[in-house]
C-alpha cells in the first residue's frame, strides 16, 4: 500500500450561520471555490493533475446539491479534468472526506485528492434535506430519535457532569480560542473570504464571544428542557437507559456548538503526487475508522471508535500526543476526556466549535487541520482527530507528523 500524505490545509473563517452574519452573501458553492482556489495558488498545483475533489456537505440541497465540489471546481477555475464527488456523514462528513482520499491514494487509485468539506448554514437551514431518521415513525422509534441536544443532556446526566461543569468547559474553549487568535496561530491556514471586486468580507471567526464567563453563560435558560420535558424525549431516554430516572437539562446555545457558515480542504497525495508539485508532505495518514454507537446516548461515538481505532494501530493512548474532538456538545468533550482520564492540555487546545462553530460537512477538515498545525507548532508528532455523529457513530484519524 502508498502512504497517504498530507501536504496542506486551508479553511475559510467562520461566519455566524445567520442572516446577519458576514458570509450569508456567499453561497456555499462560493465558499467551496474560496479555499479550491487557495489551495491552487499557494501550491503551484497544475489542476488537470487533481484525481479527485471530494467535499463533504450535510444539507446537500438547493443551492448545495448537485455534487457541490464540481461546482465549485468550475467556478475555481480547475481544469475540466478534475472531478469531484459529494458524500455525507452528518458531522464527521468532513474528516470521512479526507479518510476516503487517504484511502484512494493508499490504494493507488490516485496520487492527488482535495477533500474537505463546506456548509452554508446561514443559507441552507440544518436539517433542511430531511430524511427517515428523523421522520419515518418505523425508524425514529427503534433508533431512540431525539434531538441531538437531548442526548447531549442524557450524557450529562448519565455520567454526572453538571451545569457547571458544562459552562466551565465552554468558558475555556472561549479563551482558548481567543487565545489563539490573538497569538496568530491561524494565520497559516485561514483564507479571508472577499467579494468579486476584491474586499474582504470576513477574515476571522466571526461566533467567538472572548467575555464570556461563568456569570454570563448561568444567565441563559437550558435549551432542551422543553424538548426533552414537553416533546416527550425525556422519555425515549429513559426509556433506552432505564437506570436514570430522569435527564437533567444542562446545555444551552453558550456551551454548545455554534451554527455558523464555512469550508475547509485538505491536499492528500501519494510521494509520487507531491514530487509532481514539487511538495514536501507535512504528515502522514497513519488510519482511520468508523463505528456505530448507543444511538439514544448518540454523541459517545468518539468514545467507541477511539478504542477501535487504537487496536487497530496497536497504539496506546500514551502515544497520542495532541486530540482534538469536535466540541458538539461541552458533555461529548468531558465524556471523552473522563473515558480515557485525557488531560485538558492535550485536548481542542485551541478552543473548539464552542467558541468559533461547527460548520456541519466542514468541521472534519478544519479541526484536522488545526491539529496539525498545532503538531507543528508544539513540535509533537501524532494527533488523534474524532467527532461525534447523529445516529450514533463515530469517526477518528490518526495522523503523524513528518
Amino acid at each position: 500500500m502508498t502512504e497517504a500524505f498530507i501536504y496542506d490545509h486551508v479553511r475559510t473563517p467562520r461566519g455566524r450561520g445567520k442572516k446577519d452574519g458576514a458570509l450569508h452573501e456567499v453561497p456555499a458553492v462560493r465558499l467551496g471555490a474560496k479555499v479550491l482556489e487557495a489551495l491552487r495558488d499557494r501550491n503551484g498545483i497544475e489542476t488537470s493533475k487533481i484525481d479527485d475533489i471530494i467535499f463533504g456537505c450535510v444539507d446537500p440541497v438547493g443551492e448545495a446539491g448537485s455534487v457541490i465540489p464540481k461546482a465549485s471546481a468550475f467556478e475555481a477555475g480547475y481544469d475540466f479534468a478534475a472531478p469531484g464527488m459529494q458524500i455525507s456523514r452528518f458531522c464527521a462528513s468532513g474528516l470521512d472526506a479526507v479518510n476516503l482520499g487517504a484511502a484512494k491514494v493508499a490504494f493507488g487509485a490516485d496520487d492527488l485528492v482535495i477533500a474537505g468539506g463546506v456548509e452554508s448554514m446561514s443559507r441552507v437551514g440544518m436539517g433542511m434535506s430531511g430524511g427517515a431518521w428523523i421522520m419515518d415513525p418505523s425508524v425514529a422509534i427503534p433508533a431512540y430519535f431525539m434531538p441531538q441536544g437531548v442526548s447531549a443532556d442524557l450524557i450529562a446526566t448519565k455520567y454526572g457532569f453538571t451545569r457547571d461543569d458544562v459552562d466551565a468547559y465552554a468558558v475555556e474553549s472561549q479563551k482558548r480560542a481567543a487565545q489563539s487568535w490573538q497569538e496568530g496561530r491561524f494565520s497559516r491556514s485561514v483564507v479571508p473570504v472577499r467579494d468579486q471586486n476584491g474586499l474582504v468580507i470576513l477574515d476571522r471567526d466571526e461566533h467567538m464571544r472572548p467575555s464570556t464567563d461563568m456569570q454570563s453563560l448561568g444567565s441563559l435558560n437550558a435549551s432542551f428542557a422543553m424538548f426533552g420535558e414537553m416533546g416527550g424525549y425525556d422519555v425515549v431516554g429513559i426509556q433506552a437507559h432505564p437506570e436514570l430516572e430522569t435527564v437533567e437539562h444542562v446545555h444551552h446555545a453558550g456551551n454548545s456548538s455554534g451554527i455558523v457558515d464555512g469550508a475547509a480542504a485538505v491536499l492528500i497525495g501519494s510521494k509520487k503526487g507531491g514530487e509532481m508539485l514539487g511538495l514536501r508532505p507535512r504528515a502522514r495518514i497513519r488510519a482511520f475508522a468508523n463505528i456505530g454507537s448507543d444511538p439514544a446516548l448518540m454523541l459517545t461515538g468518539p468514545v467507541d471508535v477511539t478504542k477501535k481505532l487504537l487496536a487497530k494501530t496497536g497504539l496506546l493512548l500514551a502515544d497520542i500526543d495532541l486530540f482534538e474532538l469536535n466540541e458538539a456538545f461541552a458533555a461529548v468533550v468531558l465524556r471523552y476526556c473522563q473515558a480515557f482520564d485525557i488531560p485538558m492540555e492535550k485536548m481542542n487546545v485551541n478552543g473548539g466549535a464552542i467558541a468559533m462553530g461547527h460548520p456541519l460537512g466542514a468541521t472534519g477538515a478544519m479541526i484536522l487541520g488545526t491539529v496539525l498545525d498545532e503538531l507543528e507548532r508544539q513540535g509533537k508528532e501524532r494527533a488523534l482527530v474524532t467527532l461525534c455523529i447523529g445516529a450514533g457513530m463515530g469517526t477518528a484519524t490518526v495522523i503523524e507528523r513528518i
